[in-house]
């Protein structure tokens, strides 16, 4: 089975309950409770179904229960796979174009109506949903939180890197899996809250009530008088040929594989899309044992922070900036990907393509609020606010803070007397603000003694090296007044390490001379080591290149950070410059010397749960005169199972693409429920014996 069995950040389950199953009648083992997709993609089935439009293969896409991707025949019944537990014994088919309506002739049997009430329900146990709670619940409301995963915490689950931010207001140099527990373990001492896990808000209704699916078995309807809306988001999907071939992910879908699921889903990644969310799916897969062939984005600058990028360049992973992926290939899965640098038109330069040999793509290309219900309830006149992604897409340390007011301005709307304190609405302002000005890096001479060298030259929101200098030998330059600003070193470094150690960007190393032809760096590495001291090993610079190989003279871990200091002795001249350890070779980033592609832009799919090309929608807009989205639906365009939510934000583009301005075209009608429930769990029918 293709499971992670070492990890450096993360500890590997032990015993976990074995259970058995079966597919296609072969008889395969998981762990009990863990995503059927999962299950199934660490047994090497990656084909979930077979679409009625030409038997194209689909597999996993969001594993987020977002789309339609990986239903699945399981013990008689479609389910999408990536929420689905596994139990022993469970009997799963793929499913083959349309499944069949199962026949059920036995009378209706005993059924329940269950109804709770509460003062405030909040969905979504993200950052923000966590600590709109606990600020709820600290004022003695009384609170559900419904969440549709296993376990509290949302994207910080999957999130096995060091937080940016500061140290006093979101937990900076601290992992996102280690935040969520911290978060949900003072969560757990309020009795006035009510956690259901594996639970979905399926509908909310007029009369200020709201369906919630409880456990995938039962069917309670909650009254609420305050509503928190904070799901998260989901993640947008890009339209190029072969986008609908499994091996296909979102960048979100493969962290879930790797850092909650701990299965080795590939073994040779390429992402598209260099926002934070790419960059650190890169280092993710690298953590994971996987190859990290490259990242291509469309823009000209990498959009996520330098710190990141430049990190994932020493590790030995080239971005490809003015590139476009134009296709995927495969035999019923992804083999082959091929990008293409863009004009300032953004058209691809077909004579200038790549083609690397991958078995996964990902998608990382942006998110999409989950803000339905947010838009129902405003409709109805509830007291609603929303949160975190929900409200605006940001890094999880903004969501946090944005969580606690969207708490407090509940309490205020349910009558309590609240001050909300102002510096909040500053602080969640600054840890959402964008990379600022790139400064020059200064220059460093090594002396006897160690001291830090700190190549984080782009603003942006972090200063946990500041906090955690033991003498104060860090400061930010006071040129903004925030913590955007750039962190010196002035003097009298102890050479503790500790900077080196929290520093979420390794942007900072240590080094001394040793004489005038050696100097001693020290540097963090999140990795297990594949060395030993006395070894030698590839050092770079900040920015990748290749300097050296340096012997290795010291190596410790710090059990508190989960991360090593490698100390190495290198050239004097290469003290002050060595950033980083390569961890993967050059050549397995290398395309094929000969690009193998077949580019037909408009047999990209749109519409992935009715298999609608682009080329289709453009023709049937121009064909038609369309000029409100509904009116696809006589093409099956939004009519699929995930109710449109994914291609509706391809849509404006595809419009554009048939010439037509989107302002002029009247948005689709959004499905009142959010997720699929048997028609059984509506009334909590009890099978009869």
């Amino acid at each position: 089975m293709s499971r992670i069995q070492q990890h450096p950040v993360l500890k590997i389950p032990e015993n976990r309950k074995i259970v058995h199953f079966f597919f296609k009648g072969k008889k395969l083992t998981g762990y009990e409770g863990e995503a059927v997709s999962s299950a199934l993609i660490a047994n090497g089935i990656h084909v979930f179904n077979i679409h009625s439009r030409g038997d194209t293969p689909q597999g996993l896409f969001c594993a987020n229960g977002q789309c339609s991707h990986c239903t699945l025949i399981i013990n008689g019944l479609p389910l999408k796979s990536c929420v689905t537990p596994l139990e022993e014994g469970m009997e799963i088919y793929p499913l083959v174009h349309l499944p069949e309506i199962p026949i059920d002739d036995h009378p209706l049997g005993k059924h329940e109506k269950i109804v709770e009430v509460c003062d405030v329900l909040v969905i979504g146990g993200g950052p923000s949903g966590l600590t709109a709670t606990i600020e709820l619940a600290k004022m003695g409301f009384n609170v559900y939180l419904v969440d549709d995963k296993a376990k509290l915490g949302g994207k910080l689950l999957l999130q096995t890197h060091k937080f940016f931010g500061s140290i006093e207001d979101c937990y900076a140099g601290t992992r996102g899996i280690d935040i969520a527990s911290k978060l949900e373990k003072e969560l757990r001492q309020y009795p006035n809250v009510k956690i259901l896990t594996n639970s979905s808000v399926v509908g909310i209704f007029k009369d200020q009530k709201a369906g919630v699916f409880v456990n995938n078995r039962q069917y309670v309807i909650i009254d609420f008088k305050g509503l928190v809306v904070s799901p998260g988001a989901r993640e947008k999907s890009l339209i190029f040929p072969g986008n609908n071939l499994p091996g296909v992910y979102g960048a979100g879908a493969f962290q879930t594989l790797v850092n909650r699921d701990l299965v080795h889903s590939s073994d040779r990644v390429f992402i598209v899309g260099s926002g934070n969310v790419g960059l650190i799916a890169a280092y993710h897969a690298l953590q994971a044992g996987i190859h990290a062939v490259g990242i291509c984005d469309i823009l000209d600058k990498v959009s996520g922070y330098k710190v990141h990028a430049d990190k994932i360049r020493r590790m030995g992973v080239p971005i490809y900036l003015n590139h476009t992926v134009l296709s995927a290939e495969g035999n019923e899965k992804v083999e082959r990907i091929t990008i293409a640098r863009v004009n300032k038109q953004f058209q691809p330069i077909l004579d200038t393509a790549k083609t690397f040999e991958v078995d996964n793509l990902l998608i990382a290309v942006g998110l999409t609020p989950v803000d339905e219900f947010y838009d129902m309830a405003v409709d109805f006149g509830f007291k609603v606010v929303k949160a975190g992604d929900a409200q605006e897409i940001a890094e999880a340390s903004s969501a946090m803070f944005g969580g606690r007011i969207a708490g407090l301005q509940m309490a205020e709307m349910l009558g309590k007397k609240v001050t909300i304190d102002g510096s909040w609405n500053r602080k969640a302002e600054v840890l959402k603000s964008k990379p600022g000005k790139i400064y020059a890096p200064v220059k460093v001479k090594l002396t006897e003694s160690f001291q830090p060298v700190i190549r984080c030259d782009e603003e942006i929101p972090c200063n946990p090296c500041t906090s955690v200098c033991p003498v104060n030998a860090i400061q930010l330059e006071k040129k903004r007044g925030t913590i955007m600003d750039i962190p010196r070193y002035s003097d009298a470094c102890t050479g503790c390490g500790l900077c080196v150690l929290i520093c979420p960007g390794l942007a900072i190393t240590l080094a001394r001379k040793l004489d005038d032809e050696y100097a001693e760096v020290v540097l963090p590495h999140e990795y297990i080591p594949d060395f030993k001291v006395g070894d030698v090993i590839p050092v770079t610079d900040q920015t990748g290149h290749f300097l050296e190989n340096a012997e290795v003279i010291k190596i410790r871990y710090n059990k508190k950070y989960k991360t090593h200091l490698i100390h190495v002795k290198s050239t004097l001249e290469n003290g002050q410059k060595i950033c980083g350890i390569r961890v993967q070779d050059p050549e397995i980033a290398k395309p094929k010397e000969v690009p193998s592609f077949e580019y037909l832009p408009v047999n990209g799919i749109v519409c992935h749960c009715e298999m609608v090309s682009v080329g289709e929608i453009i023709d049937y807009i121009r064909e038609h005169n369309i000029r409100d989205v509904n009116q696809l639906k006589q093409i099956r365009v939004g009519m699929g199972a995930c109710g449109g939510k994914n291609c509706s934000v391809l849509l404006p583009r595809v419009f554009q693409m048939a010439g037509v301005n989107w302002k002029e075209v009247t948005p689709g009608t959004k499905r009142p429920l959010s997720v699929e429930i048997p028609m059984a769990a509506l009334i909590n029918e009890k099978t009869t014996e």
